[in-house]
Formats: C-alpha cells, sequence, structure tokens
C-alpha cells in the first residue's frame, strides 16, 4: 500500500481499504489511520461506508465486515459463495496427493488457493503443509500442464477435429487426427479422450497429456457432432476403464477372496456381488479394454476365475 501513503482524499482511502479486504487482509483502525495521517474516527467513518457498499449488493452473494478476536476488521463472505479453510486445506492436500503438476505449478497452485483463505488462518494452513510441499516429489515428466489442460479443453469445447504429435511409452512418435471428447485425470495423469478420425474404431481412446506435443497441436476449421444418444459421457466411461486402456466394452467376472470386498466395489464402481459362499464373492463388472485384467492380475491370490463374458 506505500503508493497510498500520501492519499488523504477520502475516495482514494476507501479504494486503498477496499483492496486490502478483498484481498482478504485485515485492517487495524488505528494502524491504518497512522498510516493515512488521520484520526481513528475517519478511519472508522471509512469502514461504515464500506459497509454501507457491501450492503447493497444482493443477499444472495452480500459479504460484510467484521472485528476479529485480534481487534481488526476483514471481510467474510456466505459459506456457499467462497471457500473455507477447513475446504482450502482438504483442496491442497488433495493436489499435493496427487501429484499430478510439476513442482513450479503446484507451489502456483497451492499459493493461489491459500491467497482465499483468512488473513488469520491462512499461516496456520501453511504450517499444516509446509513440510508435505517441501518434500513433494513431482512425476518423471516434469512437464507443465495448466496451459495444456486449458487449450486442449477449448478443443472440446468447440468440437474440432485436432491433430497432434503423440510419443508413447516406448518412445515413439506419431501423428494422430482425432474427435476430442473429454479430459480426465487418472492414476496421477491426465488424460485427453477421443474417438480416432475416419476409423472403424467405435470405442473412445485415452492419450496422456504430458506426452502430447502441443507445439504440434492443430485445430481443423471442421467441426465433429455426436448424437445425442451416443453422446460421450465422462462418467459413466470413468466407471468402467482402468489405468485407461482402450478397448471395447466388456463384463468380466471373477471370485474375491480378500479382506475388504467394499474396497473392490469402490475400486470398480459398475461391479455387483452376484454371489457369496463362505466368505468367497462372486462379481461382475463392465470395463473398457484390458487394463481391469492388469489390475484384477495385482490382486494376487485374492482374486481367481476371471472370465471375460
Amino acid at each position: 500500500m506505500d503508493n497510498y501513503r500520501d492519499m488523504k482524499d477520502k475516495s482514494h482511502r476507501l479504494l486503498a481499504l477496499f483492496e486490502r479486504l478483498v484481498k482478504r487482509e485485515s485492517i487495524m483502525k488505528h494502524e491504518m489511520a497512522e498510516y493515512f495521517d488521520i484520526t481513528p474516527k475517519t478511519i472508522q467513518r471509512d469502514i461504515e461506508s464500506l459497509e454501507e457498499y457491501f450492503q447493497l449488493k444482493s443477499p444472495s452473494e452480500k459479504p460484510y465486515i467484521t472485528l476479529n478476536e485480534k481487534g481488526s476488521y476483514e471481510l467474510i463472505y456466505p459459506d456457499r459463495d467462497h471457500m473455507t479453510n477447513s475446504e482450502i486445506l482438504a483442496v491442497c492436500k488433495i493436489l499435493l496427493e496427487s501429484r499430478a503438476f510439476n513442482k513450479e505449478e503446484m507451489n502456483q497452485l497451492i499459493d493461489k488457493l491459500l491467497f482465499l483463505s483468512s488473513d488469520g488462518n491462512r499461516k496456520d494452513i501453511d504450517t499444516i503443509i509446509k513440510n508435505e510441499l517441501f518434500h513433494y516429489v513431482p512425476l518423471k515428466h516434469g512437464k507443465n500442464l495448466i496451459y495444456s489442460i486449458w487449450e486442449l479443453s477449448k478443443t472440446i469445447n468447440n468440437h474440432r477435429i485436432i491433430s497432434f504429435h503423440y510419443t508413447n511409452q516406448e518412445n515413439h512418435t506419431k501423428e494422430y487426427t482425432v474427435k476430442p471428447v473429454a479430459l480426465l485425470f487418472s492414476e496421477f495423469y491426465f488424460y485427453l479422450i477421443c474417438y480416432m478420425d475416419a476409423s472403424e474404431y467405435d470405442f473412445p481412446f485415452s492419450f496422456r497429456v504430458d506426452r502430447i506435443d502441443m507445439n504440434s497441436l492443430s485445430m481443423s476449421n471442421e467441426r465433429f457432432s455426436m448424437p445425442y444418444a451416443t453422446r460421450f459421457k465422462d462418467g459413466e466411461f470413468r466407471k468402467r476403464v482402468q489405468f485407461m486402456y482402450a478397448g471395447d466394452l466388456c463384463k468380466v467376472q471373477f471370485d474375491y477372496v480378500g479382506p475388504s470386498v467394499e474396497a473392490i466395489l469402490d475400486r470398480l464402481p459398475t461391479a455387483k456381488i452376484m454371489a457369496e459362499k463362505e466368505g468367497t464373492y462372486t462379481i461382475k463388472a463392465e470395463t473398457y479394454g484390458t487394463g481391469i485384467n492388469m489390475w484384477l492380475r495385482s490382486q494376487g491370490e485374492y482374486v481367481t476365475n476371471i472370465q471375460f463374458l
């Protein structure tokens, strides 16, 4: 606020106080009076003027100024219109656990989330996550993803056919022309979900966003449309895919004898228990591709009698 030090004009002072409040910074009346070289009563009248302004806003979004336990003023928003400190902490924890972004982008996102917290509790949240952020281990690709996610999302909204170079896990690069329909996050990575243009395949393919060469991305003038009845449903696809392996929709049945059938049902949202006998559960689920087979094999002796129907 150094630029406002010599501003005694009420309009400029109000703007300075308003800016501080909306940035979630607190206002100590006597400190501000000394800062602007005016009386505390004048600052009090300024705050009352700001309170009148906020009261003019519609009831559904009306913030208010309150005096906190430290004796300073701060701006409070209705809970439904802003994130609470506990919600900010929860989102920070999820972000860190996801390992989805490199360290630079993760720091950027965490800083902006902390900015949304109330001034008095910002340090508390920072203290809780500081050690976890310091020891944060990003994924090996080290790519910036936020820009890529945004640009690819725009192609989805525009229903444009796009082309790009893609490097697979064997380090082979190939150009693809696709119809993008969704962006999903799964198992540490973001994926672009597409249908191949001019292809006999009628099931969706997935491309890891960090492996797409964004410099090669081109968007054609050609739009594509999908009939309402067959439009891509992100949620339904997510229920039926494991490790983002593409393939036809199929059904799988297996027996499970592990310690937590609940964990299986959580992992496979389409799974249903068909029968149970002496601790052995017969489970059936719908799935795309062969990724489900990889996951079931990883369960060792807990899973037997795997059948693709």
